[in-house]
C-alpha cells in the first residue's frame, strides 16, 4: 500500500486516482495525526508527502513528520513533494532520510517511474540479486578483488532500476565501464547510451550541447543539432566529469533532470525525454556541496545511488590480471606475438603507487611491450619506462604536503609533472589521469603559464 499525505483534496485525490489505475493500492490522509495512526497499523511500503501543512508554511511540521515516520519504519522509501521555490526545504528532507523529492506540479510519468525504482530499490536491498540476470562482459571489466567484487555486487542489484547513479573514484578507476554495465544490465540496454564529458563542454556552449538548438538560434547555428539528452531518450545518459560543471549551468541541469522536459534553443517548445542518469566524479562533491561551488539539491538528485570504485593501489592483487588483460589487448590490435612477464616483472608492478590507476597501468604496459620487442618482460624492461628511481614515495609526498592547502598540492602536482615532461601537455594530462580539457581548467585555475 502506498500512503499519499497531503492536505489539498485536490491533491489526494488526483494522486490516488493515478496510483489505482497504474495498479498500486493507495491511501490519503490530510496531515500528521492521520498519517501516524496508518503507519503505525498499516505498515506502507511507500509514502508520497507533502513538506507543507495548513499549519505551518515553513515546512517544520512535514519535516518532524518524516523524522517520526523514520522511527517507525527506517526502511520504507519516502517521497516529498513540494513546490520549486521550496526546494531548499526537500533538500533538508533527504538530509533526514527521504529517498527522494518531487516538485509540483509533477508529471504523472515521472512520478510513477520514481515510485517504481523506490519500490523495486527496497525490495532488491532485502535480498541478494540473481546472479543469472546480471552479464559481465569478461573482456572489460578485469579483476577478482573484494573491492571490485563489492562494486559488482552492488550494480547487479541496481541495474534494472531506474535509479539515479553517482560513481565516484579517483581518475583511471574505470567509472566509464561501470556505467556502461549497468547500462547493459538495465531494461534500457537496448536503447542509446549517451556519453558527456561535461568538462569539456564550455558555459556557453552547455545548452547547445546538451538540449540542441533549432537553425539560426545564434550566429554560429547554421543547421538544427539534436542535443544528448534527445539522443539518449529512453535510453541512459552518462554525465562525465559532473563536478566541474558550472553553477549556471548546474542550475539548467537539475531542471531538466527534475522535469525531464527541456527546451531546444530557438523552440519555446518544451520536450519531453525518458532517460536514466548515471553521473561520475573524481571530485568530492561534498566538500564542494560546503564551499558552495556545487548545489546540494543537485547532489541529491544525482546520487540517489552511490558506487564508489578503489583505487588500484587498494586492489593490487587485480595488478597481474589487468598487466596480462592489456599485454593479450595489445598483442590482438597490433598483429604482434603474445608477450608474458617474469615473476619479478609482476612483483614490480604490483609495488608502484599508480596515482594514475588503471589508465597509468595500461599505459605503461603499452609503452614497454612496444619498445622493448621482448617475448618475456622483466622488471627492468618497465624500470626503464616506468616512474623515476629518485620519486618521492607516497608517504614522503604526505610529509612534504604538511601544512599545504588540496589546492597548493595541486597546483604543485601540476608544475612537477611538466617540468618532468618538459610542457608536453597531453603527456601531462595522461602522467595525472584527467582530460586535457580539464588540464586546461588547471591551468587557468591556478594561472599557470606554458612558455613556447
Amino acid at each position: 500500500m502506498i500512503l499519499i499525505i497531503d492536505d489539498d483534496t485536490a491533491v489526494r485525490s488526483s494522486l490516488n486516482f493515478m496510483l489505482k489505475r497504474a495498479g498500486y493500492e493507495a491511501k490519503a490522509v490530510p496531515g500528521p495525526r492521520e498519517a501516524m495512526d496508518v503507519v503505525r497499523a498499516e505498515a506502507p511500503e511507500l509514502i508520497l508527502m507533502d513538506m507543507n501543512f495548513t499549519l505551518s508554511t515553513t515546512g517544520e511540521e512535514g519535516l518532524t513528520l518524516l523524522r517520526q515516520v523514520k522511527i517507525f519504519r527506517p526502511d520504507v522509501p519516502v517521497i516529498l513533494m513540494t513546490a520549486w521555490g521550496s526546494i531548499q526545504l526537500a533538500v533538508q528532507g533527504m538530509r533526514a532520510g527521504a529517498f527522494d523529492f518531487i516538485t509540483k506540479p509533477w508529471n504523472n510519468a515521472s512520478l510513477l517511474q520514481r515510485i517504481e525504482t523506490a519500490l523495486q530499490l527496497n525490495a532488491s536491498s532485502s535480498k541478494a540479486a540473481e546472479g543469472t540476470d546480471f552479464v559481465l562482459e569478461r573482456s572489460r571489466i578485469i579483476g577478482q578483488s573484494k573491492g571490485l567484487m563489492d562494486v559488482l555486487d552492488t550494480v547487479a542489484r541496481i541495474a534494472r532500476t531506474n535509479a539515479s547513479v553517482l560513481i565516484t573514484g579517483e581518475s583511471g578507476t574505470g567509472k566509464e565501464l561501470i556505467a556502461e554495465a549497468i547500462h547493459r544490465n538495465s531494461r534500457r540496454a537496448a536503447q542509446p547510451f549517451v556519453k558527456v564529458n561535461l568538462g569539456g563542454i564550455s558555459q556557453s556552449l552547455f545548452e547547445s550541447e546538451m538540449f540542441g538548438h533549432k537553425k539560426g538560434a545564434f550566429t554560429d547555428a547554421v543547421a538544427d543539432r539534436v542535443g544528448r539528452f534527445e539522443l539518449a531518450d529512453k535510453g541512459t545518459i552518462f554525465l562525465d566529469e559532473i563536478g566541474d560543471l558550472d553553477l549556471s549551468c548546474q542550475v539548467k541541469l537539475l531542471r531538466v533532470l527534475q522535469d525531464q522536459t527541456f527546451e531546444v534553443l530557438g523552440d519555446s517548445r518544451p520536450r519531453k525525454v525518458d532517460v536514466r542518469v548515471v553521473s561520475a566524479t573524481n571530485a568530492d562533491l561534498r566538500k564542494r556541496v560546503a564551499e558552495h561551488t556545487f548545489r546540494e539539491d543537485l547532489f541529491y538528485r544525482i546520487n540517489l545511488i552511490t558506487v564508489h570504485l578503489p583505487a588500484l593501489r587498494e586492489r593490487r592483487d587485480d595488478i597481474p590480471l589487468l598487466a596480462r588483460h592489456f599485454a593479450d589487448r595489445q598483442a590482438e590490435l597490433n598483429g604482434l606475438p603474445r608477450t608474458d612477464f617474469s615473476a619479478d616483472a609482476l612483483q614490480y608492478l604490483s609495488r608502484l603507487p599508480y596515482p594514475g590507476n588503471i589508465r597509468e597501468l595500461k599505459n605503461l604496459v603499452e609503452r614497454t611491450i612496444l619498445v622493448s620487442g621482448k617475448p618475456v618482460l622483466d622488471a627492468s624492461d618497465f624500470e626503464a619506462q616506468g616512474p623515476r628511481t629518485d620519486e618521492p614515495s607516497r608517504a614522503e609526498r604526505g610529509s612534504a604536503y604538511a601544512g599545504q592547502t588540496l589546492d597548493e598540492i595541486e597546483r604543485q602536482t601540476i608544475l612537477q609533472a611538466l617540468d618532468y615532461h618538459k610542457g608536453n601537455l597531453s603527456q601531462v594530462a595522461t602522467a595525472l589521469g584527467i582530460s586535457r580539457a580539464a588540464l586546461y581548467r588547471r591551468l587557468e585555475k591556478y594561472d599557470i603559464v606554458i612558455n613556447d
